[in-house]
C-alpha cells in the first residue's frame, strides 16, 4: 500500500508541476506585447544566449559532420554510391540532427545560465525588489528571455547545419577526393526546401520553446538558496532533454506519416 500511496503522490505532483509550468509559460506569452515597445531587452538577450552557445555549437556542428561522412562514405562505398555521402549527410543534419543536438546543447550551455541567473535573482530577492517596485518581473525579467531563446534557437540549429555540411565536405571531397560538383548537386538536388529545411526549423522553433520555457520556469521556482538553485539548474538539462526527446519522435511521426 505504501508504493501505490508513494506513486500517487509523486504523480500528483507532477500534475501540479505541469499546472504550474502552463501557466507560467501563458504569463510570458501575455507579458510579452510590452516588448514591442522595447525590443531592444530581446536584442540583448538574443546576442547573450546565442553568441555565448555560438562556439560550441559551431565546433559541435564541425565534427558531427567529419563522423558522418566517414561513417557514410564508408557505407555507400560498398554500394558504389559514394558520391551520395553529401546528400546523405545533409538530410541527416537539416532534418534531424541539427535541430535535436543543438537543442541539447542549448539545453546544457544556455538553459542552466537561464536558470542559474533567474535563481539567484530570486534567492537575492531582486524579482522580490522589482515587484515592491511596481514591475512585473514575468515582464521585465522572463519574457525577453523567452523570446531572446526562442529567436537564437533555429539561428544556432542553421550555423550547426552549415558547420556540419562543412566538416562532411573537408572529408568527402577534400580528404577523399570525391568530385566537388557531384557533391554539391546531389545536395542541391536531393533536398527539399519545405520537407527537409522545413521541418527542421519547424523542430528547432518546438525545442527553443521548450528548453527555454523550462530554463525560465525551474529558475523562477527554484527554492532561493545554493542548493535549491543548484538542483534547479539539474532539473533544467534532465527535463529538457527528456522534453526535446520526446516532441522530437512526435514531431516526426507528424511529419513522415
Amino acid at each position: 500500500m505504501k508504493a501505490i500511496s508513494d506513486l500517487g503522490f509523486s504523480v500528483r505532483l507532477f500534475i501540479a508541476a505541469m499546472g504550474r509550468f502552463a501557466r507560467f509559460l501563458v504569463e510570458s506569452l501575455i507579458n510579452s506585447a510590452g516588448l514591442l515597445l522595447r525590443p531592444r531587452l530581446v536584442v540583448k538577450q538574443v546576442h547573450f544566449i546565442g553568441n555565448h552557445s555560438l562556439i560550441i555549437i559551431a565546433i559541435s556542428g564541425l565534427f558531427v559532420g567529419f563522423v558522418l561522412a566517414l561513417q557514410l562514405y564508408n557505407l555507400l562505398a560498398r554500394y558504389g554510391s559514394a558520391e551520395l555521402a553529401g546528400l546523405a549527410v545533409n538530410l541527416a543534419l537539416v532534418r534531424e540532427l541539427a535541430p535535436v543536438v543543438t537543442a541539447l546543447l542549448f539545453a546544457g550551455r544556455a538553459g542552466t545560465s537561464l536558470t542559474a541567473e533567474i535563481g539567484l535573482m530570486k534567492s537575492g530577492e531582486q524579482l522580490t525588489a522589482l515587484d515592491m517596485m511596481a514591475v512585473n518581473p514575468m515582464a521585465r525579467i522572463v519574457a525577453p528571455r523567452f523570446w531572446g531563446g526562442l529567436i537564437a534557437m533555429p539561428i544556432l540549429s542553421v550555423i550547426f547545419a552549415m558547420a556540419g555540411i562543412l566538416g562532411a565536405y573537408l572529408i568527402v571531397v577534400v580528404l577523399v577526393g570525391i568530385d566537388a560538383g557531384a557533391f554539391w548537386s546531389q545536395m542541391q538536388s536531393g533536398v527539399d526546401w519545405w520537407d527537409d529545411i522545413g521541418q527542421g526549423v519547424i523542430k528547432s522553433i518546438v525545442f527553443g520553446v521548450i528548453v527555454t520555457s523550462i530554463a525560465l520556469f525551474e529558475g523562477y521556482e527554484a527554492n532561493p538558496t545554493p542548493e535549491g538553485v543548484a538542483h534547479a539548474t539539474t532539473r533544467t538539462v534532465v527535463a529538457s532533454s527528456l522534453a526535446v526527446l520526446g516532441m522530437d519522435f512526435i514531431l516526426t511521426a507528424f511529419m513522415f506519416a
